[in-house]
């Protein structure tokens, strides 16, 4: 596996300062110095000061509860590989960017021989493997390494650890905010974890200070790379070329020949942080120079300018010579005013980087502002181009510029869509690995278990032995035995406290990678949303193309050619499949109780009108679905606490909840709570009820049954469960429509009562409790005779609907009134149906929930919730029969539930159950009066009629009659 580092091996340019690299003599030659802290640190690579600025910023992301440490991750390790399984001596060093570990044969050399990937990476050691071996296993392959010893394992292992999670947290970083809270959170969380205790640097085996170790096999001719015999001749030509530039080339940068005098001075003179002393390790060079990033007092300028010392020609690469490289100290003498004055100037400089990073902020936040600002003048722009064009052609050619935009968006939700899969697909890898590592920890905790059991017999043994010596040996066991025993017993416990550090460590893997899983989950929940965005915002342009096209057809001004164009493009419209756009949760033509959400019509102008409703209502599902459906989830979650729905018990906050609708995961038994209580008294005197009504219509056929074979096949026809005549739903309609026949025979059955026992059969799921259910609607919440033959209670609520009416809305009804409109003709089947197929139904649903326990009063406020949502659309409408052709269709326009639902419970106040019972009462006598009085003249006209006296032609014989 050969690996690409464009940079080479960073650890080679520190050690060697070739001169035809000038940038890395430079890069490592540097000692930046700490503003914070008045210490020094050395990095790889040279940083501007608007990086360091970022790093300051970031907070202090790791895994242990210790400070993170500030040596290079690098050393050398053992590598297992070839035919022979031999062991090799590299050179590794980790790539914080790439988040790889790069491995060379040297320290020295410049190109790695290959590279491990620990972004997806897993670490683990085997217990029973040569002492400080640990495996590395990538999606790729396995790499098997060794350290020096089992501190040295347990260090590359932490810092391995520590690397991968560093990593992912700046990949998932951009998706969520950095808030404090969150962060606190997040520290909290991680160091709490703390596994195994952290191991601390091996000196000597870790860092730039391990480059300087002898190792011996190095030297050893199997240490060749046999696999990459092309970069062991560039590294070994760049060797060379060294070895001639320089007679010191072997020795360290850490050696200096001329040591400047401004480097021996002082060695506590705090220095800023942003000053760079660049100090050059050639031998050539009489004298030091000294560069600084930023200008400095004079009286530092004076003291770099001073003459150093001649230094002794043989000095060796002494303890202060290693802290001037990892950046310890750097140290130049100054007087107290110049502190001082350096001190109010480091401020001054902080002060300038964070008002320089608040600008930045509100840099960005103009910029944004500005891009809303041009988004909206930019909609404003088209719409007066549409309008103020002059000819159908540039109109057209307007549209087809929308069709191109609504195209270039459906590419950009394919490439989310694969992206997503691409997400899910590292999701399932992930899961995989979690639960084989889990199933290796529950077979090393069954086998730790078990010696666990060894190790107490054999104790027990020791102590048995050790206490009665002479029953040891009365018994045949030698002190041989005895000695073997106790030896055995040592190295069981050893064993023991060894699986227990490997279980430790494991345990550790397990919850880094358990926290990895969930920052992709939270990664993948934010592109589902953004998802679900752009899909409504494409719904929702391309509802708008059909509305524009809609009033194009509509246009009498158009000629020949522009009609035809535009009929081409709504056939065009209507032939594309509304399924085939992107969506999260496939956009399915039935819901989940199997009404169809795209209504047939049989009409081409009704056709488009319900492809525009169909993405009207998709836009909105999608858009309230973060703000609409999950929070009544958890309110519904949070109110049941864990109990079942059907131990609920009537009060103020139920009623709330269910005016905002139920959840589907608990429809069926809040529903079925509700009908066991509305009509408990009869379930508990007949708890069989169902079951003898049954079988009595098996036997008596009533004369209602006729009638009721007609009207199934005419129920809810565009639901898919009673779509087909041979449908089981149906056959489950029959029998409980047959059982209520029996049941009340004052009612017997009623057309309108299919469509009511179908919906408890689509909900409830039971036709036994759908047979409870129609008897609660038609026994308990409507009131009596609603159902009867002569409709009288139903007639009474139309009229206490016209009363509301004129006072909820007097514009409304004074315009129904100006053009002869009764509502009645319309609303009447509302009630009598409680809505059913004249709302869509995910908003007839929310008003059956509402209606199970508030009763008919419910009914009237959605009544007028719907003309009050609609109101301005039929006062624009000035034809008594485009009036009526509206009110047939526009329920099914309504799109926005929540809406409808605060006009009906919140505008609509105040709404005094007391009034609309009076009112009730006084039209229903009127209504019987009026009844009395039509009977009455029945009577009157069938006694006129039977004293008629105008009969003689029937007293006229027929010739028939005379022959017989």
């Amino acid at each position: 596996m050969e690996g690409d580092n464009p940079e080479g091996n960073p650890k080679a340019a520190e050690l060697q300062p070739l001169p035809v690299r000038a940038d890395a003599c430079i890069a490592n030659d540097c000692i930046s110095m700490s503003e914070s802290s008045g210490e020094t640190h050395t990095e790889g690579t040279d940083l501007s000061s608007e990086d360091q600025g970022k790093d300051e910023t970031q907070p202090n992301d790791t895994m242990g509860s210790e400070p993170q440490s500030n040596t290079k991750l690098c050393g050398y390790l053992q590598k297992q590989g070839g035919p022979l399984k031999a062991w090799k001596c590299r050179w590794f060093t980790y790539e914080e960017k790439k988040c790889q570990l790069f491995y060379y044969r040297t320290a020295q050399d410049v190109n790695p021989l290959g590279r491990v990937e620990l972004s997806s990476a897993l670490f683990s050691y085997p217990l029973q493997g040569e002492e400080g071996t640990f495996h590395i296993q990538t999606p790729e392959r396995l790499f098997v390494l060794k350290a020096a010893n089992r501190d040295a394992k347990m260090y590359w292992l932490q810092q391995l650890q520590l690397k991968r999670w560093q990593h992912r947290n700046q990949l998932t970083g951009a998706l969520t905010l950095p808030t404090p809270d969150r962060q606190q959170h997040d520290e909290k969380d991680t160091c709490s974890e703390d596994f195994l205790p952290t191991v601390k640097t091996p000196p000597g085996l870790v860092g730039e200070e391990a480059a300087s170790q002898p190792i011996a096999r190095l030297r050893s001719p199997l240490n060749v790379s046999l696999k990459h015999p092309l970069i062991e001749i560039q590294n070994s030509m760049h060797s060379l070329r060294q070895n001639r530039n320089s007679q010191e080339i072997s020795r360290s940068v850490f050696h200096y020949q001329d040591v400047p005098s401004f480097l021996s001075e002082s060695p506590n003179t705090p220095v800023p942080n942003h000053q760079t002393l660049a100090v050059p390790s050639s031998q050539s060079m009489s004298q030091t120079p000294v560069l600084l990033a930023e200008p400095v007092s004079d009286g530092t300028r004076e003291s770099m300018r001073s003459p150093s010392p001649s230094p002794s020609p043989g000095l060796s690469p002494s303890p202060r010579s290693r802290k001037m490289k990892r950046g310890l100290s750097a140290t130049v003498p100054f007087d107290r005013k110049e502190t001082k004055a350096m001190d109010k100037t480091l401020s001054l400089h902080h002060e300038k980087l964070t008002l320089a990073e608040e600008v930045k902020a509100q840099k960005k936040l103009v910029w944004l502002l500005h891009k809303a600002l041009e988004a909206a003048q930019l909609e404003k722009r088209t719409c007066a181009e549409f309008l103020a064009a002059k000819g159908e052609e540039e109109r057209l050619e307007l549209l087809r510029h929308r069709e191109r935009h609504v195209a270039d968006l459906q590419g950009r939700l394919d490439d989310l869509r694969r992206e997503t899969e691409a997400l899910r697909q590292s999701q399932t890898q992930k899961d995989v690995q979690i639960a084989e590592l889990q199933d290796n920890v529950k077979l090393l905790m069954d086998k730790n278990n078990a010696k666990q059991e060894v190790i107490l017999r054999l104790s027990e043994q020791m102590v048995t032995c050790m206490a009665d010596p002479q029953c040891n040996i009365s018994s045949g066991m030698s002190a041989e035995t005895f000695r073997q025993l106790n030896l055995e017993t040592e190295n069981l416990r050893d064993d023991l406290e060894a699986y227990k550090t490997q279980n430790r460590f494991l345990n550790s893997e397990i919850y880094q990678l358990t926290r990895l899983w969930r920052n992709s989950s939270e990664r993948e929940k934010c592109l589902m949303v953004k998802c679900a965005y752009l899909e409504a915002t494409n719904c929702r342009m391309e509802s708008r193309y059909l509305g524009v096209l809609q009033k194009l057809q509509e246009n009498k001004t158009l000629d020949t050619v522009q009609r035809e164009a535009v009929r081409k493009l709504i056939e065009d419209a209507l032939d594309g499949d509304i399924n085939g756009v992107l969506s999260i949760n496939a956009n399915r033509e039935y819901d989940e109780y199997g009404f169809k959400i795209m209504p047939d019509y049989e009409v081409e102008d009704m056709k488009l009108l319900g492809k525009i409703q169909a993405l009207e209502i998709r836009s909105q599902n999608l858009l309230v679905q973060e703000a609409g459906d999950r929070p009544v989830l958890s309110r519904w979650t949070q109110y049941l606490g864990g109990r079942s729905p059907e131990d609920l018990s009537p009060s103020h906050e139920l009623k709330n909840l269910l005016r905002g609708g139920v959840p589907r995961e608990y429809r069926q038994q809040v529903w079925r709570w509700v009908v066991r209580t509305r009509t408990r008294s009869i379930w508990n005197r007949y708890p069989d009820r169902y079951q003898e009504l049954c079988e009595k219509s098996r036997t008596s056929p009533h004369p209602a049954f006729r009638q009721i074979q007609l009207d199934l096949h005419r129920t809810l026809t565009t639901n898919q469960n009673f779509s087909s005549p041979s449908s089981p739903a149906l056959q489950q309609l029959q029998r409980v429509l047959r059982a209520f026949s029996w049941q009340n025979p004052t009612v017997g059955y009623c057309q309108g009562l299919n469509r009511l026992a179908a919906i408890g059969l689509l909900v409830l799921q039971n036709e036994e409790e759908a047979f409870w259910f129609l008897v609660a609607v038609v026994e308990v919440l409507m009131p009596p005779n609603y159902y009867t033959k002569t409709l009288l209670a139903s007639q009474a609520d139309q009229r206490v609907l016209k009363d509301f009416m004129a006072e909820k809305m007097p514009r409304l009804t004074a315009h129904l009134e100006e053009h002869n409109v009764d509502v009645s003709l319309i609303t009447f089947n509302w009630f009598l149906v409680v809505f059913v197929e004249s709302l869509p139904s995910d908003i007839l649903l929310k008003v059956w929930d509402a209606f199970l326990y508030e009763g008919s009063k419910v009914m009237f406020r959605y009544a007028l919730a719907v003309f009050k949502y609609k109101e301005e659309d039929i006062l624009k409408i000035h034809d008594s029969v485009e009036i009526y052709q509206y009110l047939r269709f526009f329920t099914k326009t309504i799109t926005d539930s929540r809406k409808l639902t605060a006009i009906a419970f919140n505008d609509m106040n105040p709404f005094p159950k007391k009034l609309m019972r009076q009112r009730r009462t006084q039209h229903l006598e009127r209504l019987q009066a009026e009844l009395r009085e039509l009977e009455a003249l029945q009577r009157e006209y069938i006694t006129e009629s039977s004293h008629h006296e105008d009969k003689e032609l029937d007293n006229i014989a027929s010739e028939d009659d005379d022959d017989a």
